[in-house]
């Protein structure tokens, strides 16, 4: 029987296999270095981009709360033109009333005054161009005329105003949608990073961790003493540390940087606009250095002056920060200073 032996490689022949199966080795292992998950970020870069997303959340707050206190305004301003709108509707229908029964009695006796037919006619203008030069035009029948066609038009204009005030209104909610659909996604994506971390560097991260978050320990014997309105609202503000950020927060149980602001001078009975970009025009200008600052002036940061905190003295202020923190005692110098106003 013959032999079928499987003939030899030859040298070359087993190189050029050898050389493939390296190619195919390496093409492999970058196929799946390319799929490979990517390098978490590390802590100080997460703290530099979740600090960039907490600034960009802050003037997405500062919009919300700008709509929210417009939609307020144009509610109320809806209110009491509706209310305006029935009130004239009211008293456009007594004066017709009163023409209307005027006719009746022309009617009744047989003897229909041209001034009446005229003030029946639907050109009013007309009419009291005509009855200026009308003998028989008593002068009650014309004050009641040009009454009735006073009303007519100060309640169309009133009717105007009030539909341009619905369309500011839809306008506003629109914002106002978009502003808190853009806080949050800063926040998700902010949480995302965090969450990258250990929890021992997201919490040095945050500034130590919920022991960090309580009332901080900063020495306030010392503090220049305030006076009036301002010695009202920086205890107000003082006695707030601890309380955590939460934007949109004008209440004990959360504040953002403006609503602590607005809320510690209403202590003190002064009023004062919502966002903190409207804060930075209140006021007297004091400049930008906190050397000229007095306890109780509103320390206004950034060139879009979208954070504000409360000088307290000792080159201090006292602010709510950010998502994560709580209201406390930071220098005045932390950030840019656009300008400082007393209040």
């Amino acid at each position: 029987m013959a032999s079928h032996r499987r003939p030899k490689q030859s040298g070359r022949a087993r190189v050029t296999v050898l050389t493939a199966a390296a190619a195919t080795a390496v093409a492999l292992s970058a196929q799946a270095s390319a799929h490979a998950a990517p390098a978490k970020p590390s802590k100080d870069e997460v703290k530099v981009q979740v600090d960039q997303l907490m600034q960009e959340q802050e003037q997405a707050s500062e919009r919300y709360n700008g709509a929210v206190e417009r939609g307020e305004q144009l509610r109320k301003q809806s209110a009491q033109l509706q209310d305006e709108i029935a009130r004239g509707q009211a008293k456009l229908t007594e004066v017709a009333t009163r023409l209307a029964a005027v006719a009746a009695d022309e009617y009744r006796s047989g003897n229909v005054d041209p001034t009446v037919a005229l003030m029946l006619s639907s050109d009013p203008d007309s009419y009291l161009s005509k009855a200026s030069g009308n003998e028989q035009a008593s002068e009650t029948q014309a004050s009641t005329l040009k009454s009735l066609e006073d009303q007519q038009r100060r309640l169309d204009q009133q009717k105007q105003e009030a539909t341009a005030v619905l369309a500011d209104l839809a306008q506003t909610d629109q914002e106002l949608n978009a502003a808190k659909a853009d806080v949050q996604k800063r926040l998700s994506d902010a949480r995302q990073l965090l969450n990258s971390l250990t929890a021992a560097d997201r919490a040095s991260l945050l500034g130590g961790g919920a022991a960090s978050r309580g009332a901080d320990r900063v020495d306030l014997s010392s503090l220049p003493p305030a006076s009036g309105a301002a010695a009202i609202a920086v205890q107000a503000a003082l006695d707030e540390r601890g309380v955590p950020y939460k934007w949109g927060g004008t209440t004990t149980a959360g504040f953002d940087c403006s609503g602590l602001m607005q809320w510690a001078y209403a202590k003190a009975g002064v009023s004062l606009p919502r966002t903190s970009q409207e804060q930075a025009t209140v006021g007297t200008n004091v400049g930008t250095d906190p050397a000229n600052a007095q306890p109780g002036d509103l320390v206004i940061y950034h060139s879009d002056a979208h954070h504000v905190g409360m000088y307290i003295g000792n080159g201090m202020v006292v602010h709510a920060p950010q998502t994560g923190d709580v209201v406390k005692i930071s220098p005045a110098t932390m950030m840019d200073i656009k300008t400082i106003r007393r209040i």
